[in-house]
């Protein structure tokens, strides 16, 4: 009896694709669901990677420039209307609402230092959220797809427990597929869940320190066109 149980074992194929094939279409879904999430998570990592590493880089370049020793006129001037970075735009909006706080005989107009620092604010608000823009995803994904998998496989023992039931056998032949069908299910959902909660974690910490710096950076400039206000 063994040796017949173990003969029928080695014929059935338990490669990934077959598992998939002979799963019922609910636990198809779900793993194609799952599959899914997996290569969104993945895009979304590999795309803030690139943006974080291009935000870090232009800040890095802007601030050489900033602390230059170059007149701010002169480098809002080169910078012009379209600046690239985010670090390029808060500078920008903030000289931006300089010059218009200005009256055409010199003078400035009353609050003009609220206004800079709210429209440097806006900028960062708009900085933030194109920084942030994905990695809800992420977490969606790193709390619902364990849940999801095991749905899947709850539904999996489901259908092994109708064919043991339709069969009247519980050989290692009619159970061993579904089981494996199901645990793949599992398996899928950890897959998938695992990275996108490590990723949400370090991006978030990532996107924190970005926004921080540019933070540090309007509040800097704020205080230099403070001291010229004074004066």
């Amino acid at each position: 009896m063994e040796t017949e149980t173990l003969a029928m074992a080695q014929e059935i194929d338990f490669s990934l694709l077959a598992l998939f094939m002979r799963a019922s279409l609910t636990v198809q879904l779900v793993m194609i669901l799952l599959i899914v999430a997996s290569f969104w998570s993945w895009a979304i990592i590999v795309q803030k990677f690139i943006a974080y590493r291009t935000a870090r880089h232009e800040a890095s370049v802007f601030d050489r420039a900033f602390w230059s020793g170059e007149p701010l006129e002169e480098l809002f001037e080169r910078i012009g209307g379209q600046p690239d970075g985010a670090s390029e735009k808060i500078f920008a909006s903030g000289m931006v609402e300089w010059r218009r706080s200005h009256r055409q005989d010199g003078e400035l107009i009353a609050g003009a230092q609220a206004r800079i620092e709210r429209s440097m604010d806006v900028a960062i608000l708009k900085a933030t959220e194109d920084l942030m823009r994905g990695l809800p995803v992420l977490a969606t994904v790193g709390s619902t797809a364990p849940f999801i998998g095991l749905f899947g496989t709850v539904w999996g023992i489901k259908v092994a427990f109708e064919q043991i039931a339709i069969s009247q056998s519980t050989s290692f032949s009619v159970v061993a597929p579904s089981i494996a069908e199901a645990l793949l299910a599992t398996a899928l959902g950890l897959l998938a869940a695992i990275p996108a909660v490590i990723f949400y974690n370090k991006l978030s910490t990532d996107g924190d320190r970005i926004v921080a710096g540019y933070e540090a950076f309007a509040d800097e400039f704020s205080t230099i066109l403070s001291r010229q206000l004074d004066a």
